[in-house]
């Protein structure tokens, strides 16, 4: 409302607001609150990214922005109102309800980690879970959380222990109990919100993973039942969306740009040697459908016995002079464009690999195949960190898998720019490449 006032005062140079501006200041101040009750943007911040309430809250002020002049255009009443009004009510307002979010958000960051507004945590677990959730906590002290009591557990507890157990928390003050199980010890779960059935403090299941490699894990509502989801894939219905945008507006620049040195390339690999320009290869694409990849061609043409692929090693003869060149500065990949536009590739995500090569590293690695939970790229996290090129050892394939699993599970367009950035300036040209 004070948005709308400050708005009509600009726009119109007088502070005696008319009926029908108040009764839009009304109608957009309910529709705001509406949208963050819905989008559940009241509750708790203690755990919450300063980021993404931002996001969510300018989410919200689009959708506002849309109602509203879905209204005045279906009321017929777009000239009683100024444009200009409207646009700068929704800004100001945007602008001031992000900027006291920002000033809230710092300021109790700031108490919390002088030891103020903290929330007491009792722990319960065995001692490795225990310690490495107490450093969780150091690492984020502006969330505000206190151990105030501790409880080991080795085995599963019995009566007594888990009398003892009551009166501790009891006796500690403490607003939560946070229960840092293994999964193994489920079942103790049970019998521990039991015996703390009389308890006021809130309770936390915190399980603890070991040796598991987790993708975009999280908890969600499934069939009307709670579910910890493991291993799913990041890309939402919204995410797909937004990256095949990024992939068709990208895909198309850069293919209309390379077209003439694609030409180039073809004409120098047409009258160099005998063979086709293109190479074609089945490769295993999202959810581990195939899919027939597009490169330069750059080894002289050759047959594999019965299906096996030997991968390009470093000054292997199969390579051309000029086909070294390709490879080395990346040109070779120019066609994969054109599986961009497709739909079956990205211009950034994990690079896809041979079928074969797929069927060997699948059983010696234990997340392999999660890479394929995304469209395979052009170009990657694990690319741009140097991992790429020949993989003749395990370990290098362990460190580009593991680089690519990070970019899906930390998947956003802002870190797909930031790898095509490093991709043009960096990543072109490797000592790696062979």
């Amino acid at each position: 409302m004070g948005s709308g006032f400050l708005a009509y005062c600009i726009r119109f140079g007088s502070t005696d607001v008319h009926d029908r501006f108040l009764l839009g200041m009304l109608i957009i101040a309910v529709f705001v609150v509406m949208a963050n009750f819905i989008d559940n943007a009241y509750v708790r911040w203690r755990t919450t990214r300063l980021s993404s309430i931002l996001f969510r809250l300018l989410f919200i002020w689009i959708v506002v922005t849309l109602l509203a002049t879905s209204i005045i255009y279906l009321a017929e009443a777009s000239v009683r109102y100024s444009r200009l009004w409207l646009g700068m009510t929704l800004l100001f307002s945007f602008l001031v309800s992000a900027g006291f979010r920002v000033l809230v958000m710092i300021s109790l960051k700031r108490a919390r980690a002088s030891g103020k507004n903290l929330r007491g945590v009792f722990l319960v677990g065995p001692q490795d879970n225990l310690l490495n959730v107490a450093r969780g906590m150091r690492r984020s002290p502006g969330e505000g959380f206190a151990i105030s009591g501790v409880q080991r557990l080795g085995a599963a507890p019995d009566g007594a222990c888990l009398a003892n157990l009551a009166r501790r928390v009891e006796a500690s003050g403490a607003r939560e109990v946070w229960l840092c199980l293994p999964l193994e010890m489920g079942g103790t779960v049970r019998e521990i919100m039991f015996a703390l059935r009389h308890q006021t403090a809130e309770v936390r299941f915190l399980p603890e993973f070991q040796d598991m490699q987790l993708l975009n894990h999280r908890v969600s509502e499934v069939a009307g039942r709670f579910s910890i989801d493991l291993s799913v894939t990041p890309m939402t219905e919204t995410a797909r969306f937004f990256k095949r945008v990024e992939d068709i507006v990208l895909g198309s620049l850069f293919l209309l740009l390379s077209l003439p040195l694609c030409a180039v390339i073809a004409i120098i690999l047409k009258c160099q040697c005998p063979g086709p320009v293109l190479f074609k290869q089945y490769r295993a694409g999202v959810n581990g459908e195939r899919f027939e990849v597009y490169k330069f061609r750059s080894m002289e043409v050759h047959e594999e016995p019965n299906g096996h692929v030997t991968q390009a090693r470093r000054g292997d003869p199969r390579v051309t002079k000029f086909g070294a060149f390709l490879r080395r500065t990346s040109l070779d990949e120019l066609p994969q464009f054109y599986n961009v536009l497709q739909g079956r590739m990205s211009i950034v995500g994990p690079r896809p690999h041979a079928l074969v090569h797929n069927e060997h590293y699948k059983d010696l690695i234990e997340s392999y195949m999660k890479r394929h939970k995304v469209k395979p790229g052009i170009t990657g996290w694990a690319q741009v960190n140097g991992f790429r090129g020949a993989t003749d050892t395990i370990e290098k394939m362990e460190k580009r898998v593991e680089h690519d699993l990070w970019y899906i599970d930390n998947w956003s367009l802002l870190l797909d720019l930031k790898i095509i950035w490093l991709t043009i300036f960096h990543g072109f040209v490797h000592k790696n490449a062979c």
